[in-house]
């Protein structure tokens, strides 16, 4: 074996370690009766390897501020979780509409930049942060895809997920000794946002550790306060919560991959640009990746598309880049054939839709109005 994550050990870890063959509770092993007998096995091993933490019940969300821009609704929200500052959030919807509207969580992305969150995806005033339109520009052709998405008739709730913007953690709040050099901003301040994120990332390491010593895990936190934040949506008298589906990019992605995976309230989702193998992240690309991806012992059960296939046979589109640096592209194609092997095997193969496009890391217009219509064709009608 050449060159890989984990040097002469690689070849012992994905053959002998991991196996060449489906995982141990993959519905494509045959051991399954139904997809509805590997969902259920499936997701209580997800969570049991999760150790999913208490963040209390729906939160109660307030409305601080509201008003219009370009057509689409916005209400700024904050919430008050179990631990941590005040979870910001906000909801858009086409101006003037009651309801009931079909809805979507979107799912802001990793990015290397922990000091946004919702703004990453949105657009609810016509004087964006510079950081966020280039943040923008960069990865979604320049759009808020969130809000063109509301524009189009859903009702789009997006909010921060830890550890991000307002659930970020403050460099004032750790030790000296770990700080190197990271700065708490305020506002659209490039030097300062550059250097909090430079500390953040580096902080990954040191919250992994605190999280597995807590008995916890990184999905185990932020997949839980993505729940809440679908009891909010749900809870919304504009939206329609047998129509809810939730989708994102990189980051987003991931957070799709085991949200749409693990709740059933997800009809309809979009996870685009974060999928792959797990043996792909054993032996090529964890080092492009956040250790928010990981749940110990999982991949000896399920493969990582196998978590977002445990959805099946709910409507599930997936899209990446043939240009990706973050993923190796043969196992790129690997989970898509995985992934169409469940559905298909489980009768339910018109309900996926898996995309390769051109070019790097993106969620650009053009995908984006595939994943929109994909949200219209299974969201926009009562079912």
């Amino acid at each position: 074996m050449g060159p890989n994550m984990a040097g002469g050990y690689g070849g012992w870890l994905s053959d002998a370690v991991l196996g060449e063959g489906p995982a141990g509770m993959s519905y494509r092993t045959g051991r399954y009766a139904s997809l509805e007998e590997w969902r259920e096995a499936g997701r209580k091993r997800v969570l049991e390897c999760m150790a999913p933490v208490d963040l209390g019940g729906t939160p109660e969300a307030r409305v601080e501020e509201s008003g219009v821009h370009d057509g689409v609704e916005v209400e700024y929200l904050t919430w008050q979780l179990a631990c941590g500052p005040r979870t910001e959030a906000v909801f858009m919807k086409p101006a003037g509409e009651a309801g009931p509207l079909p809805g979507v969580l979107g799912l802001h992305d990793h990015g290397g930049n922990k000091y946004m969150g919702w703004r990453k995806i949105s657009r609810t005033d016509g004087d964006p942060w510079k950081v966020q339109a280039e943040h923008q520009e960069r990865y979604y052709g320049g759009a808020g895809w969130a809000t063109e998405l509301a524009r189009r008739g859903y009702g789009v709730l997006v909010h921060d997920t830890f550890p991000f913007a307002s659930r970020r953690v403050r460099v004032a709040d750790v030790p000296e000794a770990i700080r190197r050099g990271g700065v708490d901003p305020e506002g659209d301040d490039a030097e300062a946002i550059a250097k909090y994120n430079g500390f953040a990332g580096r902080h990954e390491t040191e919250m992994e550790k605190s999280l597995l010593c807590a008995g916890t895990t990184w999905p185990g936190v932020y997949v839980v306060e993505d729940m809440r934040a679908l009891d909010v949506l749900c809870g919304r008298a504009e939206v329609d919560a047998g129509r809810v589906g939730c989708g994102g990019l990189s980051g987003g992605g991931m957070r799709t991959a085991y949200l749409a995976g693990l709740d059933e309230r997800v009809r309809c989702c979009a996870c685009v640009g974060f999928m792959t193998t797990w043996r792909d992240f054993l032996l090529y690309k964890n080092w492009t990746h956040t250790w928010m991806a990981y749940t110990p012992l999982v991949p000896r059960d399920l493969d990582f598309p196998e978590i977002l296939a445990l959805r099946a046979p709910a409507a599930t589109m997936v899209q990446n880049t043939t240009e990706d640096e973050l993923y190796t592209l043969s196992e790129v194609k690997r989970a898509f054939g995985i992934l169409e092997e469940t559905f298909g095997k489980g009768g339910a193969g018109e309900m996926l839709k898996c995309e390769l496009y051109p070019g790097p890391h993106k969620f650009d217009l053009e995908m984006q109005a595939s994943a929109f219509e994909w949200f219209d064709r299974h969201l926009s009608r009562r079912s």
